[in-house]
């Protein structure tokens, strides 16, 4: 509880390798009060490991697709429904957010009772394309040209070069020695455009008042139209940082240069210095790691969710029957790959 507030995480899963890292510090966490887990997939060993963590861990809630179906990203829009208990704070957090500072849900709950005319409030995201770009024009970090204020700006969002280097920026120069609050960047208030929700938190009541219902993408609606149609500004609070693994065309390159395992080294270490974190920590590797030798088992049991035939598109039949450099090169030039990209 927050000044008589609840406080709910959520987060619509999702993938364990990445949530391995995100799981202990949200469980171990007096702020929050309660984990809700979306279980938004079809992967028999993640919800293995979802349902493993509600029976150790009271904190945890499963929540399942309330239409009976998952599509990947189009089918996250529903579980909005179950969000608008209205003494209560909201905070939706990507499955593959892979670091977060100690302090972050004590800096944005604060913020968001602070700041209740902002319709949705963020904190600051590497790996994220408008956060990329404040951190540009407040000269925190230096980039090879000026690129522009836009969440699907082609080499900020698409780039798995780009993602890399800016991820091996953050952990070398301000992560592995606990300078990232050299990066913040103070309130950012925007409106009328869309920003990758990569964590956003809102107001039960606000919720409430539309009785949850997001058509279609959930990004543009509640970034973009309901925050217009409301009238109300989002913000950025530059002064809470988090770190965001990756975007769908980036993951490819960034699982090549192993950044989520040199994200792990790095927490493992540091959650070593804390017996609560610790404990969890190792709990749930153990939880992966039996999971791991049971995965063909958990793999094969059948969905409880309506399955989803997707047609293969003519452009994909095509390119399956490329050669493997080929659609490298054709990857490369949709996307603006730079392979010598430079930070600073």
């Amino acid at each position: 509880m927050y000044r008589d507030f609840k406080i709910v995480v959520n987060t619509a899963a999702g993938r364990r390798r990445y949530m391995q890292y995100l799981v202990p510090p949200i469980l171990h966490s007096d702020v929050v009060d309660r984990y809700d887990i979306w279980v938004n997939t079809n992967n028999g060993a993640d919800i293995e490991f979802f349902k493993r963590l509600a029976a150790d861990y009271p904190k945890v809630n499963l929540v399942w697709q309330p239409d009976g179906v998952v599509n990947g990203i189009q089918s996250i829009n529903a579980f909005y429904k179950g969000c608008c208990d209205e003494d209560t704070i909201y905070m939706k957090l990507d499955d593959d957010v892979v670091w977060f500072e100690p302090e972050l849900f004590d800096k944005m709950v604060k913020f968001r009772v602070d700041n209740p005319d902002y319709f949705l409030v963020s904190p600051l995201v590497i790996n994220n394309a408008l956060s990329t770009y404040l951190l540009q024009i407040h000269n925190k970090i230096k980039l090879d040209k000026y690129y522009e204020s836009r969440c699907a700006e082609p080499t900020l969002w698409q780039s798995g070069y780009f993602a890399t280097a800016l991820h091996e920026w953050f952990m070398n120069k301000y992560l592995k020695n606990g300078k990232y609050s050299e990066l913040y960047v103070g309130s950012q208030p925007w409106a009328m455009t869309r920003f990758s929700i990569n964590c956003i938190l809102w107001f039960g009541k606000d919720m409430k008042a539309f009785d949850g219902i997001v058509p279609g993408d959930d990004e543009e609606f509640l970034s973009c139209i309901k925050s217009t149609e409301l009238g109300k500004a989002n913000c950025i609070n530059g002064d809470a940082l988090i770190s965001h693994f990756a975007f769908g065309p980036q993951r490819e390159i960034l699982d090549k240069c192993t950044i989520l395992e040199k994200y792990g080294e790095i927490l493992h270490n540091q959650w070593k210095k804390n017996e609560g974190l610790h404990v969890i920590d190792d709990n749930v590797q153990n939880m992966l790691k039996d999971i791991k030798s049971k995965e063909t088992e958990y793999m094969a049991l059948p969905s409880i969710y309506k399955q989803i035939v997707h047609k293969e598109s003519f452009e994909k039949k095509i390119g399956k029957n490329l050669p493997a450099n080929v659609r490298a090169a054709i990857r490369a030039f949709q996307t603006k790959e730079n392979k010598d990209v430079v930070i600073e």
